[in-house]
């Protein structure tokens, strides 16, 4: 009894913030990411999963835009996108003393939409551009390292305003309770959630394969000089 009370006391400290799925996307997309970053050097020895990373990536955007209507609640759009916020979060930062949030702050919510967006761009590129035109498939992708970067330097600053780990935040789905007073846990995701997003990503998987028969096969895009070939038909 003594043990189980203080198990629920403990618990009362912390909220649940982020859903499970929303935190294995996160983390499988900045996995994918790297791995396609890496492996973008035809030297690279990972470089036979450039092309396969990269429609792992765009099967994550699918799950992750269908998440963001029925995933958790800190995880839907209509939570964090807040433009109205913008400027109120924008002036507590400029001060030094920006407000903490439960889930993604305004600023934030503007991040998400452009890193998505971001990658979408890279991923789309790279599918459907060949020859000259990879310049902007490789413009979008140092786009992309920048705001990657900016994102990391953003969530360390904030993490050290506002004394809060809001990486492990992202690890473990939970904030302390002391830091966000009123607040509860999070809404789960709806009911339809999971059998939506699974759909969602097995659809996604298998239009990449009809583009692509070879879509999710390392090595299968290397050509004769050992360079990417993505999105080539094959059919005939």
């Amino acid at each position: 009894m003594i043990r189980n009370a203080t198990t629920s006391a403990a618990e009362k400290t912390m909220i649940r913030v982020w859903d499970l799925p929303v935190r294995l996307f996160h983390w499988l997309l900045a996995g994918t990411i790297l791995v396609a970053f890496v492996s973008s050097e035809e030297e690279s020895p990972l470089a036979p999963w450039h092309v396969p990373a990269g429609w792992i990536v765009a099967v994550l955007i699918v799950f992750r835009l269908v998440w963001g209507f029925v995933g958790g609640e800190h995880a839907r759009f209509a939570d964090f996108l807040r433009p109205a916020q913008l400027l109120h979060h924008l002036g507590g930062l400029l001060a030094g003393k920006p407000a903490r949030s439960v889930g993604h702050n305004a600023l934030g919510g503007v991040a998400i939409l452009a890193l998505l967006g971001t990658v979408g761009g890279v991923v789309y590129t790279g599918i459907t551009v060949q020859g000259e035109g990879e310049g902007l498939h490789e413009g979008l992708a140092n786009l992309l390292i920048g705001l990657i970067v900016l994102h990391v330097v953003a969530v360390v600053a904030m993490s050290l305003l506002t004394r809060e780990n809001l990486t492990r935040a992202f690890v473990t789905g939970r904030k302390r309770a002391d830091l966000h007073p009123g607040a509860g846990d999070a809404q789960p995701p709806l009911t339809i959630a999971l059998p939506l997003a699974t759909i969602a990503i097995g659809a996604a998987a298998y239009g990449a394969t009809v583009i692509d028969r070879t879509a999710f096969i390392p090595g299968a895009h290397m050509g004769a000089g050992g360079d990417h070939q993505a999105g080539e038909d094959d059919n005939d």
